[in-house]
């Protein structure tokens, strides 16, 4: 979801710049993935006056004087017939560089000198306006920033919001969270500073009339509650700038100034409305219902849609006007025409709903967040909000009470919570008092109900808390997961033992990594055939939406990702489910152990460089390697069979692994590529039946070390690697070790391995010294290294390895 940081700032008036914001919700609220400065192009930009005007003879154009705040007037030519003496306009300097790209310069135009442009605000990127240079209405002094003056310097924050905190998809819920962890009380934008109150509401139970309009819902069960406003007298038009700009700090585009207001309160207060043209309602009525068989209607994006009846439709007297809580239809749209309207805020149940989403094929802002859950005991509220906005930009009044059709919004149970509970959980002791005021920051109500309890009264907008341990969390992440202890601490052993495949996988991966293979953890999808693969419903992605049915076909597309990127020596490995058919509706699964090895058995060296290819034989070797880690714990024995070029690892018949030579998509240089594939499910599932699950519970020491050890992964470079060679003259008493240790400590942190390739003695080499050639290899993680920021390295590294080991180049 985006966030505006000057809403967000109006609902919370904070002093946090955007990045401390951003840092501030990570640690507390949700990951913000990305911090966007909108129109950062406008920063060199500043307020300019002209002091003084002459048209320039025979032209369009006019010689112009101008106060840039630099001390001196400038002379500017310019070609807008707007220009008014002692009025400010946006000014760009010489070398300045305009949003289209064009840089300002120095220059001659007629015989006039001219050190600067004024720009119009279609130059800025601001709007279409191109007739004349764009006037500013303010007092500041001259050479102030532009964005000081125009406000469109606004930040937009990409918040990674969990489909369980649907209250954050909207300024107002962020807006909570930001109080809450500033202190700062939140207040309501200047644009709602004065809403007028409505009516009280006409109400149904299936049906009530308003303003000259009807509303009557026939299917309750998908939209529990309807409200809707009417208004008249409207003028459709454009939006003013603040509503634009409020729209544009969320990465949403203005369409006119009725519209624009439902979308100021979809992404404002997560509540998506819509406006009809109560003109082109037959009999001015409303009715929800269910679709019909072979009912159709054109959404706004100009497709016709088949309904159904298992979708709840907006429709008027005689025909479907909307998708309920989707999409509205052309035939009731609000256009430039339009004098009245008649304003909906519903409430859709999220499971049919999404149902309906998903068959007709859109997506839309307002589905997402009734997908997920809106606030509907505020729609009263935002009804009152929503309407005073539109009749503030677009005129009319509104007509009549609101219209209120369904049942009230039961409140959310309350929650008990235990003091000792909260400090047992979280490790770290805290009073009721603490647990009440974070609780309280972010909406909830806190009575004591015990000696260790306290009785929550949850707020309507947080259907995702129900239980204790919800709270829980509240406390914990409000006062800030980072602050909790990390040192271990005492517990109390449970007396379930460790399952014996995964005490084996710990064993097999241990042993694979001291190989000198690479362990991946890619998801279990492939393309896959229909008659072997098991298909998913549901699949991530078009092209990969079967599950597979061994694990070597995953290793193969990664090993073919490395190839593509000119990486040949792949040693790769997982421990990972695979899925066949089942009896049943869900499909077989199970775990398996797959290595893929190709290209160099080791890395190059001087006194070995060109190393050999792995073959059969050492995949062969890496299979019995596995098979014994696990056979050490049976009474058994194996054998190999071998079958042309697969070798086939069984136990009496029954095959459990295998060697095969795999067939990638691999350009001509690449080497053959070896997969081992061993049934590690198997071998666990005996182990229990042979030495019951009590004899595995002792054998500890592998998990405890494992789970002691974190592992770090990330992911394969993309970026193209710099490399350059040096030969150096080393004094002899001087060790090798001593020059790559330098090395490592002064060449920086993109500094991706150092190989020492060759060792030479002879003419040229001075007596009592060496030539030792390394191989230094950098790579920067999101760009490609320019010539000159290498060649800076290597200057250094040579400087420092003179002066403090008397190691020099050696020349030719």
């Amino acid at each position: 979801m985006n966030a505006s940081h000057d809403w967000l700032k109006a609902f919370v008036p904070h002093t946090l710049d955007a990045d401390q914001l951003a840092e501030k919700l990570s640690r507390h609220v949700a990951t913000v993935d990305g911090v966007l400065r909108l129109n950062a192009e406008l920063a060199p930009f500043v307020v300019g006056q002209v002091m003084a005007s002459e048209k320039i003879p025979d032209t369009k154009l006019s010689f112009n004087k101008v106060d840039d705040g630099s001390g001196e007037l400038l002379e500017v030519v310019c070609g807008a017939p707007n220009v008014v003496v002692g009025t400010k306009y946006p000014f760009a300097r010489t070398g300045t560089r305009m949003p289209a790209g064009l840089l300002i310069e120095k220059r001659k135009i007629r015989g006039f000198t001219s050190n600067g442009m004024l720009c119009s605000s279609r130059e800025l990127g601001l709007g279409d306006d191109h007739d004349g240079i764009l006037p500013l209405e303010t007092q500041v002094p001259n050479g102030t920033p532009l964005l000081d003056v125009l406000k469109v310097g606004d930040v937009r924050l990409e918040v990674d919001v969990l489909a369980n905190r649907p209250d954050l998809l909207s300024q107002r819920g962020l807006a909570r969270e930001v109080s809450a962890l500033t202190g700062v009380p939140m207040q309501r934008p200047s644009e709602l500073a004065a809403v007028a109150a409505l009516a009280s509401a006409s109400r149904g139970a299936t049906e009530a009339s308003s303003g000259g309009a009807t509303v009557r819902v026939e299917d309750l069960a998908g939209c529990p509650r309807y409200m809707a406003v009417v208004i008249r007298g409207v003028t459709v038009g454009p939006s003013p700038a603040w509503l634009v700009a409020r729209l544009d700090g969320v990465g949403a585009r203005s369409i006119n100034n009725v519209v624009d207001v439902t979308n100021y309160m979809l992404h404002g207060f997560g509540q998506p409305m819509h406006a009809f043209d109560l003109g082109t309602l037959a009999q001015s009525t409303i009715v929800v219902r269910r679709g019909r068989a072979g009912e159709k209607m054109k959404t706004l994006d100009s497709v016709e849609r088949t309904l159904s009846g298992e979708m709840t439709i907006i429709a008027d007297a005689e025909r479907a006007v909307a998708i309920g809580g989707v999409m509205g239809g052309e035939n009731s749209e609000v256009s430039a025409t339009t004098r009245d309207i008649l304003l909906e805020v519903a409430q859709f149940e999220p499971v049919r709903l999404r149902a309906t989403r998903k068959a007709v094929g859109l997506n839309t802002d307002a589905s997402y967040r009734y997908e997920r859950g809106i606030d509907g005991a505020v729609i009263p509220e935002l009804i009152a909000f929503a309407s005073s906005l539109i009749t503030q930009v677009a005129g009319g009044a509104v007509e009549g009470a609101p219209i209120d059709v369904g049942a009230s919004i039961p409140s959310l149970p309350d929650v008990t919570v235990r003091p000792s509970r909260v400090s047992r959980v979280i490790g770290v002791p805290l009073s009721p008092e603490t647990i009440t005021q974070r609780l309280v920051s972010v909406g909830f109500s806190v009575t004591q109900a015990g000696p260790d309890a306290l009785a929550v009264r949850v707020p309507s907008w947080r259907n995702d808390v129900f239980r204790e341990i919800d709270l829980v969390e509240e406390v914990a992440r409000l006062g800030g997961f980072d602050a909790l202890p990390d040192e271990l601490r005492a517990f109390r052993p449970g007396n379930a033992p460790d399952d014996p495949v995964h005490l084996l996988s710990l064993k097999v991966r241990e042993a694979l990594v001291a190989e000198g293979l690479f362990e991946t953890k890619p998801l279990p999808f492939v393309q896959g055939d229909a008659s072997t693969h098991v298909r998913v419903e549901n699949p991530l992605a078009d092209d990969e939406p079967s599950l597979r049915t061994s694990v070597l076909e995953t290793l193969g597309k990664r090993a073919e990702y490395n190839l593509n990127r000119g990486s040949g020596d792949v040693r790769l490995f997982e421990i990972g489910s695979v899925f066949s058919p089942g009896a049943t509706a869900l499909p077989d699964e199970e775990i398996r152990v797959g290595a893929l090895l190709m290209g160099a058995r080791r890395p190059p060296h001087f006194t070995d460089p060109k190393p050999p290819a792995y073959d059969a034989w050492d995949a062969k070797h890496l299979a019995e390697r596995i098979v014994n880690i696990v056979f050490s714990e049976r009474d058994i024995s194996y054998h190999v069979n071998v079958d042309g070029t697969l070798w086939k690892l069984c136990e009496g018949d029954a095959v459990v692994g295998a060697v095969r030579l795999l067939a990638l998509d691999a350009p001509v240089w690449a080497s053959p590529a070896f997969g081992v594939e061993v049934m590690l499910h198997r071998f666990g599932r005996d182990l229990v039946a042979q030495k019951g699950a009590n004899a595995w519970a002792h054998n500890s020491d592998v998990s405890r070390s494992a789970a002691s050890t974190a592992v770090r992964y990330r992911p394969l470079p993309v970026t193209p690697a710099a490399q350059f060679d040096v030969a150096l003259l080393v004094p002899d008493g001087t060790p090798a070790a001593s020059v790559e240790a330098v090395i490592r400590r002064d060449a920086g942190e993109l500094l991706e391995s150092v190989v020492l390739f060759d060792e030479f003695r002879g003419t040229g080499v001075p007596a009592g010294h060496r030539s030792l050639a390394w191989a230094l290899t950098f790579r920067h993680p999101e760009r490609t290294l320019r010539d000159k920021e290498v060649e800076g390295r290597r200057s250094k590294l040579l400087k420092t390895l003179e002066g403090e080991l008397g190691v020099r180049p050696r020349a030719g």
